[in-house]
């Protein structure tokens, strides 16, 4: 057995017990496994251990696993997660199935337009990102800012509004890692309960949060897909500019 796959069970026994402890159903919640900086043989080592949704961060590095693994394309679910800047989108629309991390318009724009230039690939999944923390280092919007870009994105083509990203600021402590996500999952529900009818909000059931260290958290707070890198695939040696 492979490091990947004896971490991808250990990292689902978690998933479950965490779900458990939260009387949550296991199956509601999809771990996504951050790939980012980890090579292409690691991925297919999670997928033989029945991984199939990653999540990259890097545009060009994202692409590049995608077309390496083309032949695996398939049966595999690629998310982007990280920042994304506009001379990126094209690739991204291209290229991905999800991506967590829109905050501007103008990316949502851009991207509802790229997309459209590849029909067969139906609409690209997003989900709006929360600066929970306020922290200026981080991307992501204030809460009383969310509503108003998730309405603007519900009423572009190509894209399905799916929820919401929130990355907190880095803590020990449980209760301070809970009351950030409780803060995201009152944001989500109070959008998903004001705006259930309307046009555009058809798969609003999103709320992805929680990584290696705080995803029980995450879990216990709502969270329905968490995103765990090292955890699953070892430290990183260094992070790529």
């Amino acid at each position: 057995m492979s490091q990947v796959t004896a971490n991808l069970m250990l990292v689902r026994q978690r998933l479950e017990l965490a779900a458990l402890a939260a009387k949550r159903e296991p199956e509601d919640i999809q771990l996504l496994a951050v790939s980012k900086t980890f090579p292409t043989m690691a991925i297919e080592e999670a997928m033989h251990a029945g991984q199939t949704a990653f999540g990259e961060n890097y545009v060009q590095e994202g692409v590049e696993k995608i077309q390496q693994l083309a032949k695996l394309r398939p049966w595999l679910e690629w998310h982007f997660i990280g920042p994304l800047q506009s001379n990126k989108t094209r690739d991204v629309a291209e290229h991905f199935d999800w991506v967590h991390s829109i905050d501007r318009l103008k990316i949502a724009e851009r991207l509802s337009s790229q997309r459209g230039e590849f029909p067969d690939l139906g609409e690209l999944q997003v989900c709006v990102q929360i600066n929970v923390s306020e922290e200026e280092s981080k991307s992501g919007l204030a809460i009383e800012e969310v509503e108003v870009l998730c309405d603007a994105i519900a009423k572009l083509p190509n894209l399905a509004l799916r929820g919401l990203m929130a990355i907190p600021a880095p803590s020990d402590n449980v209760n301070q890692q809970r009351q950030a996500f409780s803060a995201v999952r009152e944001c989500f529900a109070s959008i998903k309960a004001k705006h259930s009818n309307d046009v555009g909000y058809d798969f609003f059931d999103t709320l992805s949060m929680g990584m290696s260290d705080d995803m029980e958290a995450a879990i216990a707070e709502g969270s329905t897909m968490v995103r765990v890198g090292s955890a699953i695939f070892g430290k990183r040696d260094k992070i790529k500019a």
